[in-house]
């Protein structure tokens, strides 16, 4: 009897584990769809006037707001919406923010853009693949985490007004740590996703689980790539 219990267990670990990382894989293919929807239309646009316009007109202000409404939305109202709506939205808020990242084309080299854009995918892909495997539990480090972001928010808000080039850096820095640990967090947060059964949920759940997940990670990637272009990228100027 301990044998075929010991055995019930061990299938019951595999099979969680073979979820977990098929719910994974779609989180990840997803975002990696967001990012090439991003990256290949803000690359497009920087090569045509309208990137000059969003710089320099309030409608890059606009583009933020819908940026930071869709957000909301999507991650208050993700169990209530279709799957397709879900998908739609998360492809949409990708282009818009792909519209919005075109004016960093403006001020930075391409090859710098490029250069860091590597360095991002290097640093993500570490810190993803030891959320993965870590057997420790990363979920104490949410709620510091999120303080800290939002502190580094604030001080960003206050440095408007400030102007001051150490608390920028400081900010800076602070901000690139946050978001490699989130990267960590988000990673174990959504393979629990997976281990605890939403495969079983259904279609319907799993696609909209993948999609919110995927907006999560591609969220951390994005900002933290911005903050990494901060030293990394080199002034058109």
């Amino acid at each position: 009897m301990q044998t075929q219990t010991g055995t019930g267990q061990v299938t019951l670990a595999q099979a969680r584990l073979e979820a977990s990382t098929v719910f994974l894989a779609k989180v990840f293919n997803w975002m990696a769809i967001g990012l090439a929807v991003t990256g290949g239309l803000a690359y497009l646009v920087a090569q045509t006037d309208l990137a000059l316009r969003i710089a320099s007109s309030p409608l890059l202000i606009v583009l933020l707001l819908a940026e930071l409404g869709l957000v909301f939305f999507l991650s208050a109202r993700i169990d209530k919406i279709q799957p397709g709506t879900a998908t739609g939205l998360f492809l949409f808020y990708s282009a818009l923010n792909g519209l919005t990242l075109s004016v960093i084309f403006l001020a930075y080299t391409r090859t710098s853009i490029g250069g860091t854009f590597l360095i991002t995918a290097g640093m993500f892909a570490g810190m993803a693949i030891y959320g993965m495997v870590t057997k420790r539990d990363l979920s104490g480090m949410g709620s510091f985490l999120f303080m800290g972001l939002i502190g580094i928010i604030l001080a960003s808000v206050v440095n408007m007004f400030l102007q001051s080039s150490s608390l920028y850096w400081t900010i800076s820095l602070i901000g690139v740590l946050i978001f490699v640990g989130l990267t960590a967090y988000d990673v174990q947060k959504i393979k629990t996703m997976g281990e605890q059964g939403i495969m079983e949920q259904g279609e319907a759940a799993v696609q909209r689980g993948a999609i919110l997940g995927a907006l999560t990670l591609y969220l951390d990637f994005i900002n933290l790539f911005l903050l990494l272009l901060r030293f990394f990228g080199g002034s058109r100027d």
